[in-house]
C-alpha cells in the first residue's frame, strides 16, 4: 500500500469552484481508497493505494467533474516524492509561507523558466516536477505573471510540510 497526496487545482479559491472537503472525502471513498483525509479547504487529500498515479488521477478527476459539473484537475505525489519536495527546496533560508510550490504534471523544458520576466525581487527554481518560487515580498504582492501555472497547482512550502506529516513521513 503507498500513502499518496492528491493536490486538487482551483478550487475553494476567491470563492470560485466551491467543494466542499466532506464531498472531496466521499469522492476518495467512491474510487476505493483507503484511510482518505483532508486538509484545509484548498483540495488536499492524504490517502493509501494500490493503484498507480495515473489511474488515481484519471479516476479522481472523473469522480471531481461528476460532483462539480467542470473538470478539476488533481495532481498526485507520493509520500516519499512530497517529502523530497520538502528537502530539495532550494530556498532554505526563506520564510516557508513566502515559497510557493507548483506542482506540475511533468518537468518543464528550462527555457521556460530563462524566458519568465520576473520584475521583482522573486526568484525561481525547477527541480524534477516542481518549481519553486520565493517571494520575499509576499505572493500578493508579486508582479510575476508564470505562464505554466495554469497546468498545475500550487501550495506553500507549510501547507507542503503539513502535508507531509499528515503521511506519516
Amino acid at each position: 500500500m503507498t500513502v499518496y497526496v492528491a493536490l486538487l487545482r482551483a478550487v475553494n479559491v476567491g470563492g470560485r469552484g466551491i467543494l466542499k472537503m466532506d464531498d472531496l472525502h466521499a469522492a476518495c471513498l467512491a474510487c476505493g481508497l483507503d484511510n482518505a483525509r483532508t486538509f484545509l479547504q484548498s483540495g488536499n487529500v492524504v490517502f493509501d493505494s494500490t493503484r498507480t498515479e495515473r489511474s488515481l488521477k484519471q479516476e479522481l478527476e472523473r469522480k471531481i467533474a461528476d460532483k462539480m459539473g467542470r473538470a478539476v484537475g488533481v495532481l498526485i505525489r507520493t509520500a516519499a516524492e512530497l517529502r523530497a519536495v520538502v528537502e530539495a527546496n532550494p530556498f532554505p533560508d526563506g520564510d516557508p509561507s513566502l515559497i510557493g510550490i507548483f506542482f506540475l504534471p511533468k518537468a518543464l523544458p528550462i527555457r521556460l523558466l530563462t524566458e519568465l520576466e520576473l520584475g521583482g525581487p522573486e526568484d525561481v527554481q525547477m527541480i524534477g516536477r516542481e518549481v519553486y518560487v520565493h517571494y520575499p515580498d509576499g505572493i500578493g504582492r508579486s508582479k510575476i505573471k508564470i505562464p505554466f501555472a495554469a497546468d498545475g497547482t500550487s501550495r506553500n512550502l507549510n501547507t507542503i510540510t503539513r502535508l507531509v506529516a499528515m503521511t506519516g513521513g
